[in-house]
């Protein structure tokens, strides 16, 4: 998007809040050595779930990774060049999806009675609209960490085989990517932002 646009284009919040979750924000991989609490993580989900998901089945789950034994867990199942930025990271949430979401449906999208138990036969659906909707909840909840003064580093490079029977051989959840989080050193990064394509190249008007 040209300068132009930028400044023709209506925003619904203030610059500093579009500075911060967007404009500014870096994939991290340089932090300081700041906490990051336990509340700060849930203010941060408290804002991602409110986004939409297919009959609000909120499959993401989230494994919070802050242990120096717990995190060389995960690093065990990292790619060799993810392994150092587990180990450097205050806090590394693996990020998983449910695929016995639908355990909670009653609850969560009682408009429809009997989801529940129609769902329960239908492994390959749940576990198809598990990956989806945790994939989208995964976008709304980096936003939202950002939202609350946090950095983030996604990664993919890691054996998802691996960490499942690490960590979810009890509970079924299928691992989706791995969040480094904490507060950025700087800008985080020692590179510069790579370049974004233009409205113009992405979207088709009809």
């Amino acid at each position: 998007m040209t300068d132009t646009l930028l400044e023709t284009a209506p925003l619904a919040i203030d610059d500093a809040a579009a500075d911060r979750i967007f404009r500014h924000a870096r994939s991290t991989s340089l932090w300081t050595t700041d906490e990051v609490t336990d509340a700060r993580l849930e203010a941060a989900w408290d804002l991602a779930k409110l986004g939409p998901t297919a009959m609000n089945t909120l499959p993401l789950r989230l494994l919070v990774v802050r242990s120096p034994e717990a995190k060389q867990r995960l690093s065990a199942h990292m790619a060799e060049g993810n392994k150092p930025k587990v180990e450097a990271a205050p806090v590394s949430l693996v990020l998983a999806a449910d695929p016995a979401f639908h355990e909670h449906l009653d609850e969560l999208f009682p408009v429809y009675p009997g989801i529940r138990e129609q769902l329960a036969p239908a492994t390959d659906v749940r576990e198809q609209m598990a990956r989806k909707n945790a994939l989208l909840q995964a976008g709304y909840l980096i936003v939202a960490l950002r939202a609350v003064g946090l950095a983030t580093g996604p990664m993919d490079g890691m054996d998802a085989d691996g960490i499942d029977g690490e960590f979810f051989a009890d509970s079924g959840w299928k691992s989706l990517l791995v969040v480094n989080v904490g507060i950025a050193d700087g800008e985080g990064s020692s590179h510069p932002r790579g370049k974004r394509l233009g409205f113009e190249q992405v979207a088709e008007i009809l």
